[in-house]
């Protein structure tokens, strides 16, 4: 288990922090999120901890800021119903949240396409709408080129090598990214991780979204991912205009799906040297691989 994470672990935290909960069953919940460990706890909850430094501070604002939030939203979200101090050989604070019934879009794939797309783009335009006072800025909140940090193209080089793409139609495609004029409006809020994993389906349609580790303020293109990451051609269109963007946030959108797409299948990928994860993660970049590949076919 990363860092220690495992089964006795969560069960000394409930015991020593929530008692009233140590009778119940503890089992590790199948993921392949990067941040987050989680173990249904019971029927009813999960409890959620962070596997890395980096994810440190993602429960906080969950708790602090989806009681807020979660009333505006069309979709279901997480409830927190208990947040956990470090202790018991646990160095970070962790959560309790009730359990929300279903599998990830990845595990278990979005049939009914359409309907995702509108109550996708209605879930933005909701999120966009709640007053942003006091809400910390979200790590893909800014410019995509302040998230990637110069990666994109030793990323785009890496993989023209293994003969995954192109790369001079991928740095024209990102030279179109680069000239794109920025956001120029207040921040809205943005949950700034809506790929396929972070959104629940039961019976084929979507039902919930989870892990607001990346909420926070800013430009809200990089919520426009899941046009790439999940939608088709046939039903990109119905999430644009769901989500009432005008064309320079939609463009910006898809530079980020370029852009996410391109450093996050290479550091995922099997590809291995340097700029890559020590352990490969194949789901991430299977996703990661259809963002780009979607993204750029649609570059002149």
């Amino acid at each position: 288990m990363a860092d220690g994470i495992d089964e006795p672990l969560v069960r000394r935290l409930i015991a020593a922090q929530f008692p009233h909960w140590a009778g119940l069953d503890v089992r590790q919940v199948a993921s392949a999120g990067t941040d987050n460990a989680m173990f249904r706890l019971g029927d009813d909850l999960v409890v959620r901890l962070p596997k890395a430094e980096w994810a440190t501070g993602q429960i906080e604002r969950e708790h602090r800021w989806l009681p807020r939030l979660s009333p505006s939203l069309p979709l279901a979200t997480p409830t927190p119903v208990g947040t956990g101090v470090p202790g018991e050989d646990f160095g970070r604070p962790w959560g309790v949240y009730r359990w929300l019934d279903g599998a990830d879009a990845w595990a278990a794939p979005v049939k009914d396409l359409a309907h995702a797309a509108e109550a996708l783009g209605r879930f933005g335009v909701a999120l966009r709408t709640v007053d942003v006072t006091g809400g910390p800025r979200s790590f893909r909140g800014g410019a995509v080129t302040e998230w990637e940090e110069g990666a994109f193209p030793s990323a785009a080089a890496a993989l023209a090598a293994a003969g995954l793409l192109g790369e001079r139609a991928a740095l024209a495609a990102w030279d179109q990214v680069l000239a794109l004029p920025a956001w120029d409006r207040p921040p809205v809020w943005l949950h700034g991780d809506l790929l396929p994993g972070n959104l629940l389906t039961r019976d084929g349609r979507l039902t919930a979204v989870i892990d607001f580790g990346g909420l926070g303020t800013g430009d809200p293109a990089a919520d426009l991912l899941p046009a790439w990451t999940l939608l088709t051609p046939a039903t990109r269109p119905l999430f644009r205009t769901a989500s009432a963007v005008d064309d320079a946030t939609w463009a910006r959108g898809r530079g980020w799906a370029l852009c996410w797409g391109i450093v996050t299948d290479h550091y995922y990928g099997d590809l291995g040297g340097p700029g890559t994860a020590p352990t490969p993660n194949p789901v991430l970049a299977a996703v990661a691989r259809r963002a780009w590949t979607e993204a750029l076919a649609e570059f002149g």
